[in-house]
């Protein structure tokens, strides 16, 4: 940690990243914990790269929850509580594998997922499915198992809800309480597995404000640009960052 804040130029490019995941966020409603693990976890090591994104995700997840008024939430929460039940449980105790697995299998449980939802969506892949307590289950154990290993659910989470074609206002609200509810286990976990500890909180503390900020950012452009064009260069970052992770993993 201390040779962190001592490299001035390591630390800028860390808060550039953390930037970059609130503008995206601000924007798409997701993505900031995969932007976050995979930026950071090419330049740093991987713990402290999953202790850099639990406050900033806890704190904008909390913002895209709550930004639009209470009105919703509990909608929200009512149809997809078997989801966030299972998840929750999942991510408490996935969390706990993070201090004993080796980094190269780290690097290929943050990596795969990213290119496996990033391939999927450039593509242009989008199931359509109805929703059951059985794929509720099936989808709460995976999104939780990743989410609690690496910090990253979201890709699960949204393929879900896109293939369920939920309409754009709600899923940007289910988004909001689902990684809202995520977050805070995640932080109540990795404070029990210690990624999260005395030293490593204070980096978690300071991405915080490139993270809002960037979400701010994000939130004034939402209405000015091509959305889907600004996606899918999103998608294809996120791919090479991935993929990048990846041959961390197995090179």
């Amino acid at each position: 940690m201390d040779a962190l804040f001592s490299n001035l130029p390591l630390l800028s490019l860390c808060l550039g990243i953390g930037l970059l995941a609130g503008i995206v966020k601000g924007m798409v409603g997701f993505a900031m914990p995969m932007i976050l693990v995979s930026g950071l976890g090419s330049i740093i090591a991987p713990e402290l790269a999953l202790a850099g994104l639990i406050l900033p995700t806890l704190v904008t997840n909390g913002m895209q929850a709550f930004g639009r008024g209470t009105r919703g939430i509990w909608t929200a929460i009512k149809r997809f509580r078997l989801f966030m039940i299972v998840g929750l449980v999942c991510i408490l105790a996935a969390s706990q594998l993070v201090a004993i697995l080796p980094v190269e299998v780290m690097f290929a449980v943050i990596g795969g997922p990213i290119v496996v939802f990033s391939l999927m969506q450039l593509a242009g892949w989008q199931p359509e499915v109805k929703q059951s307590p059985g794929l509720d289950v099936l989808v709460g154990i995976g999104a939780g198992t990743i989410g609690g290993m690496s910090g990253v659910w979201g890709p699960m989470v949204v393929a879900y809800l896109t293939a369920l074609k939920t309409e754009k206002s709600e899923q940007i609200r289910v988004q909001g309480v689902i990684y809202g509810l995520g977050a805070v286990a995640l932080t109540l976990a990795h404070i029990g597995s210690g990624i999260l500890n005395a030293e490593t909180v204070w980096f978690s503390a300071l991405m915080i404000i490139p993270g809002v900020i960037g979400m701010w950012i994000g939130g004034r452009l939402h209405n000015r640009i091509d959305q889907k064009a600004f996606r899918k260069a999103t998608l294809f970052v996120l791919l090479v960052a991935g993929l990048n992770l990846l041959r961390r993993a197995f090179i």
